[in-house]
């Protein structure tokens, strides 16, 4: 299995707009950005106009068209980053790409530009390996190649579903570590890229990701929210929730994921320890939630993405249900989700 080819109109970029002022934050990005479709989610909170500078191909969407769309959905919530959700939802792109709007391009140890777009595409664009560790990292990266008592038999690799990039400065911590550690930044440009093992579970953040949406279809999803969850990540534990339902998926579907490359620059934003209240109580539910989906095994009638969904949330509602009834809720909103991407899908 060798590297194929993308071509730019097979690419949408989905923007989570929930501050008005776009333009620093595509101005940055420009570019890039400037050979792909943009699909602009504006967060349904947000009262202000957009403000959104010319010279890029792009398409709007507000709470009107989400109301529109999706009808009257009452468990999927497309508030703050969950917004962008939606994008995913209408994109009919084989390839998103999705950057937070707290995100700028990122140098790499030479002081060079780092083109994320173009090593997200190609980290999808070469196959995954997650059946045994090549401690070389990614064989399919420049200058290198599976290692010595590597199977030939797996070195064909499966298709790659998501490409987890990373980001320089603001790490990805939680609020009750970022409060104990608020001085803390990632200053290393780790130049490599891995597949995450198979029946490893990860935490996804949506800051800087791209997938094959075709392969990929509604297992990344707008399900788990907590009541007082706010608009910044570390009061979020939505996105973590996700990355563990989608690598359960993938797992079974013989998909792989990678992390690594690209980085981006992440800028300083929000308040730890006003976070920490909104987040504790996700903090305290992932011990739950954890061993709970390391131990999840689809059953062999689960044969495309929707299937998978399904069955993980009837899971979450017997077994995790009885805990706490957000995860009743998160079931539910799992169940609904799946609707709507078949109903827009059908649609289109």
């Amino acid at each position: 299995m060798s590297q194929f080819s993308v071509r730019d109109d097979e690419v949408d970029i989905v923007i989570a707009a929930i501050e008005p002022d776009l333009t620093s934050f595509l101005e940055e990005w420009r570019a890039v950005f400037s050979r792909f479709h943009l699909i602009i989610i504006k967060d349904p909170d947000l009262k202000e106009e957009l403000k959104i500078p010319g010279g890029f191909d792009y398409d709007t969407y507000t709470k009107a068209d989400i109301q529109r769309i999706t009808g009257p959905s009452n468990a999927v919530t497309f508030s703050g980053y969950s917004c962008r959700y939606f994008g995913y939802l209408l994109s009919k792109k084989k390839y998103i790409i999705s950057l937070d709007g707290d995100c700028i391009p990122a140098k790499d140890n030479k002081g060079i530009q780092v083109d994320a777009i173009a090593q997200h595409i190609n980290n999808l664009a070469t196959p995954a390996t997650p059946f045994f560790f090549n401690t070389l990292y990614d064989p399919f990266c420049k200058g290198a190649d599976f290692v010595r008592g590597y199977p030939f038999s797996l070195r064909s690799g499966v298709l790659c579903a998501l490409s987890c990039g990373l980001w320089l400065n603001l790490a990805d911590l939680d609020a009750p570590t970022q409060a104990l550690k608020p001085e803390l930044r990632n200053t290393r440009y780790v130049d490599a890229v891995l597949t995450v093992p198979v029946r490893t579970m990860m935490p996804l953040s949506g800051i800087n990701i791209a997938f094959d949406r075709e392969l990929v279809g509604p297992a990344l999803l707008p399900s788990f929210r907590l009541a007082k969850e706010g608009k910044f990540r570390w009061e979020t534990v939505e996105d973590i929730w996700t990355g563990m339902c989608v690598k359960v998926v993938w797992d079974h579907l013989g998909y792989g994921v990678k992390t690594g490359l690209p980085y981006v620059w992440r800028k300083e934003r929000g308040d730890a320890i006003e976070s920490l209240k909104k987040e504790w109580e996700g903090v305290k539910l992932m011990e739950e939630v954890v061993p709970f989906f390391q131990s999840m095994r689809l059953t062999p009638a689960a044969k495309t993405a929707e299937d998978c969904v399904i069955e993980i949330a009837a899971a979450v509602k017997e077994q995790l249900g009885r805990i706490d009834p957000v995860f009743i809720r998160a079931a539910d909103s799992m169940v609904e989700w799946v609707q709507l991407w078949k109903m827009v899908k059908t649609r289109t």
